[in-house]
């Protein structure tokens, strides 16, 4: 009888509440609804990106080209701050920014505002302890000392999707989900709200990323471009594995600070174009092209020529590089070849004819793109004509030492080179090797294996002999190292029809490979007006030649 009476109280009890909790919520719902709704609605909500996650590009080793140091930022919570003039003193006086520029962004700002400082400013707000302040340590993509920039290219500054370069083109594979951001939410008065008034919010970093993996060895890459900038080269410097095809590094001078892109696109030394992959004007690089199609025909070995330093076509005088003291005299292949004889070869290209020079050319990938394209590299063709039309004496004569609107690109006088540095077998150039996910495993492969024989190994052999020979006692000893064995190059100094300052635009190049015995690299350098292959390109290879030596011992 007392347990009924007891259930029938709390009965009583659970109904009344529950009709309680029913007419509150009526009442919230009829007649409050509309004020929560109004001041829902007055709740504001600001989010500001600091970083979007983004994959890596990475060298053939796997050391980071992206992300290598860290930017510190002081994020600054105007809502704080904003009856805080002490404070905000103190903060400008540190950060070095006027003190009412300062106050007047917290006045009318209500998102964080974020500014760039150096170690020792970090270290002297942290001393500070101010409220409304926190110190961030964030990837930096990319800084002024970031090598590779023309290929890698850079991101948009505020969204960071990829604008440039294997930035745009990899944007699939280089994109993260998520954001790390600021959220700040306040009220109507510009009140943070208790407890969740800031926060800052990191990406999901989770789920499964990849990368991208290139060809490019970091520390030859860094060599080439200290080496570039020390001699103040305006120009472009291209390293290929010669069993590979690989690009090891591909360097173009002058550069530009990601940063600050802005400062470049009217700029009169174009620091945004990539040098390595536009076409120029060879010279006497071509008169590799001439000796092999010579050596091929089989009839080079006993063929000799009287070279008084000028070769006459009708009314058209052709000048040797002998000319000042009289020709060469009696010149064979050897001799004419590392003395850059343009006499010689003129007898030789026209004894030969343009098809089986231009044949040659194009055998060589002149006139073609390398596969840098296929990859996403924008790269020129350069100029090969074909041999289809009518070629007067004048014509051939032209092309035989590289003038006559033969144009090629650096990258594809560095495969020339590579392909007789390997036996006459021509790659497919890479410069793109893998998509890796965050372990280093490989997910995708990216490179074209594709090779072609297009000269035999006995023509190699005899070329690179011939290549050797010019830097020994040639026109290309600039490039000769002290101790190293085999050196092979050619030096050119192109003509382009140009002027500066009233004298003539002449292009230098140098081409060569390393080491003579097992070559391995082979290198094109280029310098854009730098007058003389033999006195100012060879010496870049050879400054770069003798780094790479030092950290491949």
């Amino acid at each position: 009888m007392f347990i009924e009476r007891r259930i029938r109280i709390i009965s009583k009890i659970i109904t009344f509440c529950t009709c309680l909790l029913i007419v509150k919520l009526l009442y919230i719902e009829i007649f409050m609804g509309p004020k929560y709704m109004s001041a829902a609605s007055t709740q504001r909500i600001s989010t500001m990106s600091l970083v979007k996650p983004r994959g890596e590009m990475l060298d053939r080793n796997s050391i980071p080209l992206t992300n290598r140091s860290i930017k510190t930022e002081v994020v600054i919570q105007p809502l704080v701050l904003r009856s805080n003039e002490n404070d905000l003193e103190r903060l400008a006086e540190v950060i070095d920014i006027n003190p009412n520029v300062l106050k007047r962004q917290v006045e009318f700002k209500r998102e964080p505002i974020l500014f760039n400082i150096t170690n020792e400013q970090k270290q002297d707000i942290l001393e500070l302890n101010i409220k409304g302040t926190t110190v961030l340590n964030t990837p930096d993509r990319y800084t002024k000392e970031s090598v590779a920039k023309h290929v890698l290219g850079y991101t948009h500054k505020v969204d960071q999707y990829g604008v440039y370069g294997l930035e745009k083109v990899y944007e699939s594979v280089l994109k993260r989900n998520g954001e790390n951001s600021i959220r700040v939410i306040a009220d109507a008065r510009d009140n943070l709200l208790n407890g969740i008034g800031c926060r800052i919010l990191k990406a999901d970093n989770n789920k499964k990323q990849s990368n991208l993996k290139l060809t490019i060895d970091y520390h030859i890459q860094k060599i080439v471009e200290k080496v570039m900038e020390k001699n103040n080269i305006k120009g472009a410097v291209v390293i290929e594995e010669v069993l590979t095809g690989d690009i090891i590094a591909i360097a173009s001078k002058p550069d530009f600070d990601p940063e600050q892109i802005g400062n470049y696109l009217k700029s009169s030394d174009n620091e945004l174009f990539n040098r390595a992959v536009a076409s120029y004007n060879i010279g006497s690089i071509f008169k590799i092209v001439d000796a092999a199609s010579f050596i091929e025909t089989g009839t080079y070995s006993n063929y000799y020529y009287l070279c008084d330093g000028v070769y006459k076509l009708g009314d058209r005088l052709f000048k040797c590089s002998s000319y000042a003291k009289g020709g060469h005299g009696l010149i064979g292949m050897e001799e004419a070849f590392k003395h850059s004889c343009n006499s010689y070869f003129i007898e030789v290209g026209l004894k030969l004819g343009h098809n089986n020079i231009l044949n040659m050319a194009h055998e060589f990938g002149l006139g073609n793109n390398t596969g840098l394209m296929q990859q996403g590299i924008i790269e020129s063709t350069g100029n090969i004509p074909t041999v289809d039309g009518r070629f007067t004496d004048g014509d051939i004569a032209n092309i035989s030492i590289g003038q006559g609107g033969i144009l090629t690109t650096p990258v594809q006088i560095a495969n020339l080179v590579a392909t007789v540095a390997n036996g006459g077998i021509r790659n497919q150039v890479n410069l793109v090797d893998s998509i890796v996910d965050t372990d280093g495993r490989e997910l995708k492969n990216l490179k074209n294996t594709d090779w072609k024989r297009i000269i035999s190994k006995s023509t190699a052999d005899r070329l690179k002999e011939l290549m050797q020979a010019v830097v020994d006692d040639g026109t290309g000893t600039s490039a000769k190292v002290d101790g190293l064995y085999g050196v092979g190059g050619k030096t050119g100094s192109a003509e382009t029809g140009l002027y500066e300052n009233g004298e003539k635009v002449v292009h230098a190049w140098f081409a060569g490979y390393f080491p003579g015995n097992k070559p391995k690299y082979s290198v094109a350098v280029f310098v854009e007006n730098g007058k003389s292959g033999g006195q100012t390109a060879a010496p870049i290879f050879k400054e770069i030649l003798e780094e790479v030596i030092k950290i491949k011992k």
